[in-house]
């Protein structure tokens, strides 16, 4: 099709705002599914995005109304999956910026608005859910007006669930949104915005076209790897894969590489036709920074390669993901891996286990810290085990987020209290109107991790929404935690911990792992050290077997020389006994 035809865009929004829903509209009027066929969230291709009713991953789809093709790539709303955002941005011209009527403008409404105008897109704004009785939609209206300094007739109106205003959204598409810029007859550039693997034909990418075509069966080119293949099949997701002869410059589709090593296909990589090394590639994507660190593990040993071919797979379709190869002595070879988040870490833990039916087992997440030491040498370190001892350490530095907390007014200084108790720094306060207020603070990373969502969401009853960037490093007063079993150092166990706090957290732990540890034969001691120092100590009581049964007559010496013995027994035990931690002993760490 001539790309003036063409229109590419994206929907951005909050979580839970009904991104899904104006897609499944959206789909409706365009004819782009059956009827019969059609279903709630059809662009949510996961069970796991169905069962919690969040996007998870970006989803390409390909809809024609009154003689153009519309573009559409339906992005996630949480803050741990801003990647499929940005990179969903990079690939479009314009966005639908969708607003809950009954919720108003939210943090990570912000946020994504902010990357649309960073990739100076084209914003179109929706207010949705107009249907809902609690819909305010003059307050909206007003606030967006100030937001974007536009025009209140700019402003659409819709309900993605009764399907009124889907028609104006789509001739505003048209209308506003330019067409893409890009010329046929240049050398082929595709931008490879997002992936997946295919047990049958490899890896498929999916591509935006800058310039050129792409045939089937022509020979092409990922310019950063260097590796050469052939275009199995290429085409449009409508919603489902549609075949077609060619895609041409200004289009979005899917290029079936055949590629079965999936480091040869990397997301952001420039794709052409032509096999000289004159084509230049295009930008790409800056490489995300991961904000959580933690060990993934197979429970069953023997499954390391499994593990490691599913992770493999995972991060051509998880671009944000982060991992390494490392060892534990309690748990064996498992990866080190960084995350965007907890919800992302939760997501990625669940995918293993459905996609690839792996059970793992995942140690206590951590943040990246920057180490000195005294020979003013720097270090990043991700976890408890890289921790230098206290003696060589000079300064240590902690990643510092800069947070917004969008809040009603009337809860202020509950959000304040909170965000001080988790060591927050109070920046600024701003009204967007006379009920919502927007908090800056700048936060540790730690603090945002452990459960600062659910409290905040608890402190103003629901209401308050969240949306943080990393800032800087801090200096901070850290320590590590050990933890011993039975007098032995369990390093998967170990955790980087404030000073101030070292002894409550201690007390913590040590009483968790005495509900959860097996009882032994002997007793065994759950200590909790800071540099060698136990502040924290448990002892689990022995499993005590009845060796006076069999005794049937005789004197009390008989009694006392067999408990005597028994005591003996236990004494040499508690030196020379293991105790063999169950990865209950992890998850229980883990939900502190």
């Amino acid at each position: 099709m001539d790309s003036k035809h063409i229109r590419n865009f994206c929907i951005i929004a909050h979580i839970d705002h009904g991104k899904s829903t104006l897609a499944d509209r959206l789909l409706e009027f365009t004819n782009t599914v059956d009827k019969r066929k059609m279903k709630d969230q059809i662009l949510d291709q996961m069970d796991l995005e169905r069962e919690r009713g969040i996007t998870i991953k970006l989803t390409p789809v390909r809809m024609h109304w009154q003689g153009h093709e519309l573009n559409l790539i339906d992005t996630p709303g949480h803050v741990d999956f801003a990647y499929e955002v940005s990179r969903s941005l990079a690939a479009v011209e314009g966005a639908l910026l969708l607003v809950d009527a009954t919720q108003g403008i939210e943090a990570q409404t912000l946020a994504n608005l902010y990357l649309a105008q960073k990739q100076k897109l084209v914003i179109i704004p929706v207010i949705n859910k107009i249907d809902l009785p609690a819909a305010d939609v003059g307050t909206v209206r007003s606030d967006i007006v100030n937001l974007l300094n536009c025009r209140p007739e700019d402003i659409l109106l819709a309900s993605g669930k009764t399907g009124q205003g889907v028609e104006e959204i789509l001739n505003a598409l048209i209308a506003r949104i330019p067409p893409p810029s890009g010329d046929i007859n240049s050398p082929t550039q595709a931008l490879v915005f997002d992936s997946f693997y295919d047990e049958y034909r490899g890896v498929v990418s999916y591509v935006r076209l800058q310039n050129g075509e792409i045939k089937n069966n022509d020979k092409i080119k990922f310019i950063a790897t260097g590796v050469i293949t052939e275009a199995l099949e290429v085409g449009c997701l409508s919603p489902n894969m549609n075949k077609q002869n060619k895609i041409s410059a200004g289009e979005i589709g899917y290029i079936v590489t055949g590629l079965k090593a999936v480091g040869e296909a990397k997301i952001g990589d420039t794709i052409t036709n032509s096999l000289s090394s004159q084509v230049s590639p295009l930008p790409g994507y800056e490489e995300m920074k991961p904000m959580v660190y933690a060990g993934i593990y197979p429970k069953e040993g023997d499954a390391f390669s499994e593990l490691r071919d599913a992770m493999e797979k995972l991060k051509l379709n998880d671009a944000s993901l982060i991992y390494e190869p490392e060892s534990s002595l309690a748990l064996g070879f498992g990866f080190r891996c960084g995350f965007l988040g907890l919800l992302h870490l939760e997501i990625f833990k669940e995918r293993l286990k459905r996609e690839y039916e792996l059970d793992v087992v995942v140690t206590t997440p951590s943040v990246a810290y920057r180490i000195i030491d005294k020979k003013n040498k720097e270090k990043i370190i991700h976890s408890p085990e890289e921790f230098p001892a206290r003696e060589k350490i000079e300064k240590v530095f902690e990643p510092i987020m800069k947070v917004e907390i969008l809040t009603p007014k009337k809860y202020v200084g509950s959000v304040m209290k909170l965000a001080s108790d988790k060591r927050g720094e109070y920046i600024d306060t701003t009204y967007l109107d006379e009920q919502k207020a927007i908090l800056y603070y700048f936060l540790p990373l730690t603090s945002l991790l452990v459960d600062f969502y659910d409290t905040l969401k608890s402190v103003t009853s629901g209401y308050a929404s969240l949306s943080y960037d990393f800032f800087d490093y801090q200096v901070c007063e850290l320590v590590k935690l050990d933890i011993l079993v039975a007098e032995e150092k369990v390093e998967a166990l170990s955790t980087l911990v404030y000073e101030d706090q070292a002894y409550h957290i201690a007390r913590q732990i040590v009483k968790s792992l005495k509900e959860v540890l097996p009882r032994q034969m002997f007793e065994v001691k759950i200590q909790a050290a800071v540099g060698g120092k136990i502040i924290a100590s448990e002892r689990l009581s022995a499993l005590r077997k009845d060796v006076t049964a069999k005794l049937y007559g005789g004197d009390v010496t008989r009694k006392r020389k067999l408990l005597e013995k028994q005591k003996r027994g236990k004494r040499k035990m508690q030196h020379r006994g293991r105790v063999d931690i169950p990865s209950e002993a992890f998850i229980a760490l883990l939900k502190r």
